[in-house]
């Protein structure tokens, strides 16, 4: 859940080590660091967090350090928002950092209306991107996460390449499905050997629009994906175009992580409107899924993990100032 929250160039703050240690303490067995940029221009907004520089690969190191030291697994999106990037934070808007700076995509054509035109990528451009998520996942692992996911969801960059909405180039990275998911492809390919621990990709399942992508899509790329070493398949979707219509409700994209589990023999975490302990506990227990990330249910609750295994009849080890609670 990006926070909005660094005050210079993308270095993570005192905010950050108490919101990210505070969901350690409280039990959670994964904590993920917000979308952080691997380039300047990569981030949504001025206040974004980043990981391109050994300055915010050392503010990270405490913040991991101590999660990892509550029992959690530390880890971080690598993310590049493409034509997305460059807006203001949506908290706060008289801010130093207002956002309008030149952004890039698979082509020239913007997000929507009145958001600033990005320049399309060169083939040179996707090689310095590359090598921008090579340096990051080289960083994050001397911060010593052991939990890295490169971020191909919600209409930012990686996804804008693989969606055909978004991406009609007629060059090696467009066209067919092998064309638009060949970007995505390469730098996973590149991280698995710099990543030590866990190595996910999020993408998003379905654009939710007609001739966009497709879950069928979403399978075969995972099927790509395990075949170049990746972990785990986070599942969210849409993010493509502003005019999905999206049937939100509890649960309402677990079909695409229990289907690409199933038929593409890959571990999957299953999102969006999960809240309830049970609801939880079943998609994990009936094979739905593999993991389940919570988002906003967390962002109310920190210690949500310590009171659905009091819930559950679990026994979660608690930290030394708190053991007392029982």
């Amino acid at each position: 859940m990006c926070m909005y929250a660094c005050e210079h160039d993308g270095i993570p703050t005192a905010w950050h080590m108490v919101h990210l240690g505070s969901r350690a303490a409280g039990g959670a067995g994964l904590v993920i660091a917000e979308a952080s940029a691997v380039a300047p221009e990569g981030r949504i907004s001025g206040n974004d967090a980043g990981i391109w520089s050994t300055e915010q690969a050392d503010a990270w190191a405490p913040i991991v350090e101590f999660g990892r030291s509550m029992g959690a697994v530390m880890g971080i999106q690598l993310a590049h928002a493409g034509r997305k990037a460059g807006t203001m934070r949506p908290y706060a808007k008289d801010i130093a950092h207002p956002g309008g700076w030149p952004n890039v995509g698979p082509t020239d054509v913007p997000f929507r209306d009145g958001m600033t035109t990005p320049s399309a990528l060169t083939l040179d451009d996707i090689q310095r991107v590359k090598a921008e998520f090579v340096n990051s996942a080289r960083l994050a692992e001397d911060a010593k996460f052991n939990f890295i996911e490169i971020h191909g969801a919600h209409g930012y960059l990686l996804h804008q390449f693989y969606s055909p909405l978004s991406n009609t180039r007629t060059d090696e990275y467009g066209g067919d499905f092998n064309g638009r998911t060949r970007l995505i492809r390469e730098i996973a390919a590149e991280l698995r050997p710099i990543v030590s621990g866990i190595l996910a990709v999020r993408i998003s399942a379905s654009d939710w629009v007609e001739g966009g992508w497709t879950v069928e899509d979403s399978v075969a790329l995972s099927l790509v994906l395990k075949g170049l070493g990746v972990d785990l398949v986070d599942c969210s979707s849409g993010g493509a175009t502003p005019d999905a219509q999206i049937p939100y409700g509890p649960g309402y994209q677990l079909p695409f992580a229990e289907k690409i589990r199933r038929e593409a023999g890959i571990a999957t975490a299953a999102v969006g409107a999960i809240t309830e302990f049970d609801q939880a506990e079943a998609i994990v227990a009936s094979g739905q899924a593999d993991v389940v990330l919570l988002g906003r249910e967390y962002l109310r609750k920190p210690y949500w993990a310590l009171d659905a295994a009091r819930a559950l009849g679990a026994t979660v080890p608690l930290p030394g100032p708190y053991s007392y609670l029982g």
